[in-house]
């Protein structure tokens, strides 16, 4: 069995033919990661196949995931990917864009940024925001669902119930929230608002990544301070809907 890295990221430079929109660079990050440097550190360190999400750093446009389409196809056998999308745009335009992002053999669904603050990306945290449940974003599930398209949503815990109604009345959706909601000093693991992953198992169309763990650990590898976190996702959602991510780099 390969090992996946569920959640990886690439970019090329900034350059006039497809220039950064944003500036979103992981800390202490300058210039491009590009596919090769992710080929180069998945060989050195075992990783067999990894799926590369979109960053921020080319807007929502049409042109936000050429790079990641430029990755995937550079390795098509070791590649796949995630899209952005602008998904408050005009129905036939989510409907259309869906379709085409999704329209890659490799491109498993689209992203969605529940956490920040829609608007020019990647935009401020805001754990509250109520965004993801707006009725305007309907064209963007029923697009989903008829492309058997994989949406991933990087939420924050207090919009876990949003995300619960959500994946009830769109059970043709499979969701994967990312992350595990981004734990932080905020979020207790056997308290409310993260223990609602626990009412939002019962959606049988609901997976969790696991990932990015370095960013919300309180500790050094190998992140003790997590395991409390990942010990009742794996109660409640079991291995069959958990993925391993790095968030890398």
């Amino acid at each position: 069995m390969p090992f996946v890295d569920a959640h990886t990221h690439t970019w090329g430079p900034n350059v006039a033919e497809l220039p950064w929109l944003a500036d979103d660079l992981p800390s202490g990050w300058e210039g491009a990661y590009t596919h090769a440097d992710l080929l180069t550190d998945m060989d050195a360190y075992g990783v067999d196949e990894a799926v590369v999400v979109t960053p921020p750093l080319y807007g929502r446009g049409p042109r936000a995931n050429e790079y990641t389409m430029r990755s995937i196809e550079a390795h098509p056998n070791r590649l796949w990917g995630v899209g952005l999308l602008d998904v408050f745009a005009d129905r036939e335009t989510v409907r259309a864009d869906v379709r085409r992002v999704t329209g890659h053999g490799r491109i498993l669904g689209i992203r969605m940024h529940p956490a920040l603050a829609y608007g020019t990306p990647p935009g401020p945290v805001d754990r509250t925001a109520n965004w993801i449940a707006d009725d305007r974003l309907e064209p963007a599930w029923e697009a989903a669902a008829a492309a058997d398209a994989i949406v991933f949503l990087l939420a924050k815990a207090p919009q876990l119930p949003a995300i619960d109604a959500i994946a009830l009345e769109h059970p043709g959706v499979r969701i994967v929230v990312d992350h595990m909601a981004w734990p932080d000093e905020e979020t207790a693991p056997d308290e409310r608002p993260w223990t609602a992953f626990e009412d939002l198992a019962e959606r049988e169309n609901v997976a969790v990544k696991v990932s990015s763990l370095p960013r919300s650990a309180t500790d050094e590898w190998p992140y003790e301070s997590l395991y409390p976190y990942v010990r009742r996702l794996v109660d409640w959602f079991g291995s069959d809907r958990l993925l391993l991510g790095s968030d890398y780099p």
